[in-house]
């Protein structure tokens, strides 16, 4: 069974039909989900959501798009969101230098203050990285106690092992599975213990379903074409991913 290491399923287009949504998954062989907050108020809906249903996971964070709307406490709120048995990370949080939605000065303020936070209290965190590897490696850089996962990872082979030499996993989204994309001769050149598979719904939806709403069953698509890049089994990618899951996350 697989596992959906990143998905938003506060969403309206999921959460309104989440039975059903979790029926679709479950006939897809996905049986786990980690929802990822990206504020302080999705990051409440994601616990709520995880203390409705057994499979489901949760992180708080805020991210890089968020980052200028911050409240002074949010930190605080932060950390006693992750006091529930529920919260296995700090995430979403990073950098995006593609919309700069938020200053370049004040996401790197934030993703500073949120990685200090994870190291305080031994949490592992998941991160968005678009166009800013270098900005991404020199602040994780300054955390070297920190583990986590690059989720929908996007980048260079480079940028890839330099994370992996830092300990960090690598996270493959529906945009592994599009026909023009370069990440295929990424992926197989990365070890199978450091990979996880996503869906980042509602986005980013897989062939043969890109450009609609996407879900966390989908997950599948994006596993069944890592084990064609790696040339084994879907069932030794669900196995691998779902034990690099439970190391990274301590469940």
């Amino acid at each position: 069974m697989l596992t959906d290491s990143h998905c938003h399923l506060f969403y309206d287009e999921i959460l309104q039909d989440i039975d059903n949504v979790f029926v679709r998954s479950k006939k897809l062989g996905v049986n786990r989900y980690i929802c990822v907050g990206t504020n302080i108020n999705d990051s409440l809906l994601s616990l709520d959501i995880s203390k409705k249903f057994e499979n489901v996971f949760c992180s708080a964070g805020v991210h890089p798009h968020d980052s200028q709307n911050v409240d002074k406490d949010y930190l605080q709120q932060i950390e006693l969101m992750m006091k529930s048995k529920k919260m296995i990370a700090i995430g979403e949080i990073g950098l995006d230098y593609f919309r700069n939605i938020s200053s370049k000065k004040i996401q790197i303020k934030v993703f500073h203050e949120l990685l200090q936070l994870a190291d305080n209290i031994k949490k592992p965190i998941i991160f968005h990285n678009r166009d800013a590897d270098k900005d991404i490696i020199d602040t994780l850089s300054c955390y070297p106690n920190v583990i986590g996962v690059s989720h929908c990872f996007s980048s260079t082979l480079s940028t890839a092992k330099k994370l992996l030499d830092m300990g960090y996993y690598i996270s493959f989204s529906g945009n592994l599975t599009f026909k023009n994309s370069t990440l295929p001769s990424v992926a197989k050149y990365l070890p199978l213990n450091r990979l996880l598979v996503e869906t980042d719904s509602p986005y980013l939806s897989p062939e043969p379903f890109r450009g609609k709403s996407n879900e966390p069953g989908r997950t599948r698509y994006v596993a069944e074409k890592l084990a064609e890049i790696h040339n084994i089994s879907f069932e030794s990618i669900a196995n691998q991913t779902t034990k690099n899951i439970n190391k990274l996350f301590s469940i």
